[in-house]
């Protein structure tokens, strides 16, 4: 059986927190009925659902009547940053396509959904951190604006907070939901329960109140327009059961692994030709990415599976389309050889002095197989 201490891809999926776990198990025999239904099952169930948005709304500074759950974050991205679009064009009474203005590091999920709409798109470039520049005339969108809080590859937070007034601003949290406190800046917000230690299949949507959004996608007869189809009410549950206890860690957990990081960041510095990309101060806590020049990152990737440490690679995006990240190759940093170490909140000293001592004679021998 895999040893779970080698598992390095947080930033993927975090493993299942004892909370979310616990809870999940005890809702399943209460929240399985229609929360809009009036009878005894039914009103179990919004309770379970009214508590679920109420716990996250108070771990995240917000209102609960801005908390919606929808099946995943890509979907609360989709109808985050869409709704905005929708809601922006019908303010201004004409049907046509409404700009967006994104950064040139967003998650694809928000590509895809710019595409999609049929904006107009236009990018705000980005320095070799990954970090734009709030104040430069590209970010005066005409549209609506989407800007990351955290980036998912490199870890690097973005000045959301320092953003124009004015402009409705769409912020993917996927990365940073839990581990940091949301900027106050925004209009709409995504967020991911399974990057924080939730079950996966729960998403958290965040529409500020009074904010013009509109419903992109179809409706149904659901009380809570910002989303469609059946709550899993058990599942939401535990996701805000887990965002409360990671809340409530927080401020150790981000220290504790702030310090193994910086280990991490310091050890792949000294491996000859290694580049270690993103802030190595404002980013988030448990993520680093490290570029291996004269390697491919998938090798590397599977050479450190071998030896027991589950680690990703932003080299390249997918097998099927063989494209390099479109995250590093907009910092200006090396696009294949990368890779990307996410710690867990279990993670230990005793781990990443396990990884360390591998990762010099992987990234050896592999160039000693190339010629290098």
């Amino acid at each position: 059986m895999r040893n779970a201490s080698g598992y390095l891809d947080a930033a993927s999926s975090e493993p299942l927190h004892p909370a979310a776990r616990e809870t999940l198990l005890a809702a399943l025999d209460r929240g399985y009925a229609d929360p809009r239904r009036l009878h005894g099952p039914g009103r179990d169930a919004r309770l379970l659902l009214d508590n679920a948005r109420a716990v996250v709304a108070e771990c995240l500074g917000v209102r609960a009547d801005e908390v919606t759950f929808t099946s995943s974050g890509t979907e609360a991205v989709h109808r985050g940053l869409l709704g905005l679009v929708r809601g922006l064009a019908a303010g201004r009474g004409r049907d046509a396509a409404t700009p967006v203005t994104r950064s040139a590091v967003e998650h694809s999920s928000v590509l895809h959904a710019a595409r999609w709409s049929g904006a107009e798109a236009a990018e705000v470039p980005v320095d070799r951190l990954g970090r734009i520049d709030a104040g430069a005339d590209t970010v005066a969108a005409d549209g609506v604006l989407a800007v990351q809080h955290a980036n998912h590859e490199v870890g690097t937070v973005q000045p959301v907070d320092d953003l124009p007034a004015g402009v409705p601003l769409f912020v993917d949290a996927c990365a940073s939901m839990g581990r940091l406190p949301l900027p106050e800046r925004w209009d709409a917000v995504a967020g991911s329960a399974h990057k924080w230690g939730g079950p996966a299949g729960v998403g958290v949507l965040l529409v500020r109140k009074g904010v013009r959004w509109l419903n992109p996608f179809p409706g149904d007869d659901r009380i809570d327009e910002r989303t469609a189809g059946f709550e899993n009410v058990p599942a939401a549950l535990a996701a805000a059961a887990a965002l409360r206890a990671v809340v409530t860690e927080r401020a150790e957990t981000n220290a504790r692994q702030h310090a193994l990081v910086d280990r991490v960041r310091a050890a792949a510095a000294l491996i000859p030709d290694v580049e270690v990309v993103g802030d190595p101060v404002d980013r988030l806590p448990h993520l680093v990415t490290f570029s291996c020049l004269y390697v491919d990152g998938e090798a590397i990737v599977t050479e450190l599976d071998k030896r027991g440490y589950g680690v990703a690679s932003g080299s390249a995006c997918t097998a099927s389309t063989l494209a390099p990240s479109h995250v590093l190759e907009a910092m200006g940093v090396l696009t294949h050889g990368n890779v990307r170490v996410s710690l867990t909140r279990d993670t230990t000293e005793a781990d990443v002095d396990g990884f360390l001592a591998v990762l010099p004679d992987v990234v050896r021998e592999i160039r000693a197989q190339v010629g290098l």
